[in-house]
């Protein structure tokens, strides 16, 4: 279900928070499970120590699937256009995870229906009290006269 959008979407409008996610083993073996992503790093403390790594990080789609939720909450996932990101820093076992997003700015473009308005967005993944991991844009489309899109 997705959240009721304010009124006026405009630069500047940020989504709400997620909210806190942490990165548990649990997490990382469930999601090397639906993912088919069973990179020993993300899974196996001897064979990340053996690349370098204090202990296992996150798979980084694990990271954009969590943004990808945060902006699933704000509008239907057939309004989300475009999304992209660029990882930035590992993201460690156990890191508690923050994800926002920010309105850069709102267009009218063509649609499939005529004309639509869109909002494009700067989307990021924060460790609470630690560094950037991921960082990127997304698009999605809004509705004529604010409220749910769906």
């Amino acid at each position: 279900m997705t959240a009721a959008l304010p009124a006026e979407v405009e630069a500047g409008t940020e989504l709400p928070q997620s909210t806190e996610h942490r990165i548990t083993r649990t997490l990382l073996a469930l999601f090397a499970g639906a993912s088919g992503d069973h990179n020993p790093v993300h899974i196996d403390s001897d064979a990340a120590r053996a690349a370098g790594l204090d202990d296992v990080i996150a798979h980084g789609m694990l990271s954009m699937a969590l943004l990808g939720r945060l902006l699933t909450a704000w509008v239907p996932v057939e309004d989300l256009l475009s999304f992209r990101v660029r990882f930035s820093a590992p993201t460690r076992v156990h890191a508690r995870l923050r994800c926002t997003a920010v309105v850069k700015a709102v267009e009218e473009a063509a649609g499939a229906d005529g004309a639509e308005r869109r909002a494009r967005l700067s989307v990021a993944v924060r460790v609470v009290d630690g560094p950037l991991t991921v960082r990127g844009e997304a698009v999605v489309r809004l509705p004529r006269h604010g409220g749910a899109t769906a």
